[in-house]
């Protein structure tokens, strides 16, 4: 493609920028699009994706018949076969009639998927199959469609690392993936930067009559040296910003208004975020976090619980507290200990390890009242217990 086709393109599609990798992209797109080729469209949000399938269907054999655009995120999971498939007379509640699905309605034209990668696994085997056969089933039905569609699809996601955690079919990515279009990122065109800021404030004082915003050399490094996260999209709103609060009505006098670095700083947004922090639980390996301590506490409860039914079941009511050792399984004594070993000993054994889970049951339970004022039906169902529980450990305490 030589240079004037290749600007008849920019021009035609609004197109902005002289960057080699965005000549790329446009060049790929007009050469396969005499082809039915499968196009998987790449790159972040933001950067122009949409331009790509439009300049593929317009030089294409199709370019007479539909091209529909269809965002696979904006659809809910539990119409998007319907939407894309169509569906028979009472298929599911309000199906209050047969319709036709995008594949019908673009049948011998184009149909574009943004966001491919937000489709579920059930309509990517769907999609598969019209990729492979043009065969489709509208939901509801037993009967085999046909349709004659070429598929572009866009992405801002890693496919690739989609499909190996299970989240998109390897199958439909290698058929997708056919030819791969990238479109570059807006850091990746820094000189083309400054001509789209142009570009967009030319367009804002020619709709609204107000003064041209031009930068200062200080500004424009500025204004190349920041990231641009949100892209072009991005770029645009900051572009309309300022001309929209520094520019002023156009005059005989002046139609430029000229912004500095230390103005535009105003409305570059910041690297750092100022979004608070999640609060990360700290600890060394090893260490529980709250929601795991809750679940070993619970299971702890439950486990007490049961013992405490099944001492009542052997015992009766005059079931004991402890359950005291067999004499055989008491460790003998070897030699009498001295006074601090015997005050260490009788401190080890004095301390229960029934005694701490009461302890620590005891706490739980206060805590889970305190939390829900007192109310004792809701603190039995997040301990997992029932309130006849709670009464019982309560009145034990108080008798201790």
């Amino acid at each position: 493609m030589d240079a004037q086709d290749l600007q008849r393109i920019k021009n035609k599609y609004d197109i902005v920028g002289n960057d080699p990798a965005l000549n790329q992209a446009i060049e790929t797109a007009a050469a396969v699009a005499p082809t039915d080729l499968t196009v998987l469209v790449t790159g972040e949000s933001g950067v122009g994706k949409e331009n790509i399938p439009k300049i593929i269907h317009n030089l294409s054999r199709r370019r007479n018949n539909k091209y529909l655009s269809i965002n696979c995120g904006a659809i809910p999971e539990g119409t998007i076969n319907a939407e894309l498939f169509g569906h028979e007379k009472g298929s599911f509640t309000g199906a209050v009639s047969e319709r036709k699905g995008y594949f019908e309605e673009a049948n011998g034209g184009t149909l574009f998927l943004d966001e491919v990668g937000e489709l579920p696994l059930p309509t990517q085997a769907m999609l598969l199959r019209v990729l492979q056969d043009g065969e489709y089933m509208k939901v509801g039905s037993s009967k085999v469609e046909k349709t004659d569609v070429r598929v572009i699809a866009a992405t801002n996601v890693d496919l690739f690392h989609a499909v190996g955690k299970g989240k998109f079919r390897e199958d439909l990515f290698y058929r997708l993936n056919a030819i791969q279009i990238k479109m570059p990122s807006l850091r990746e065109r820094k000189n083309d930067i400054y001509l789209l800021f142009r570009k967009f404030t030319a367009d804002f004082s020619e709709k609204y009559g107000m003064s041209k915003v031009v930068l200062s050399h200080d500004a424009i490094s500025m204004l190349q040296e920041y990231r641009w996260p949100g892209n072009i999209r991005q770029l645009k709103n900051v572009t309309e910003t300022i001309s929209a609060l520094e520019s002023m009505a156009l005059s005989t006098a002046s139609d430029r208004c000229e912004v500095n670095a230390s103005v535009l700083a105003k409305y570059i947004p910041k690297d750092t975020s100022e979004i608070l922090p999640a609060k990360i639980e700290s600890g060394g390996e090893g260490s529980i976090n709250s929601s795991d301590k809750q679940m070993i506490i619970k299971a702890i409860l439950d486990l007490k619980q049961d013992l405490d039914q099944l001492k009542s079941v052997v015992f009766g009511e005059n079931a004991p507290t402890h359950v005291q050792a067999p004499a055989q399984l008491e460790p003998a004594k070897v030699s009498s200990p001295s006074n601090q070993e015997a005050e260490w000993q009788e401190s080890e054994i004095g301390e229960q390890p029934s005694l701490s889970l009461e302890k620590a049951e005891r706490d739980n339970i206060m805590k889970a009242l305190e939390k829900h004022n007192g109310n004792r039906k809701l603190a039995a169902a997040e301990l997992g217990i029932s309130e006849r529980t709670i009464y019982r450990r309560l009145s034990k305490n108080e008798k201790n």
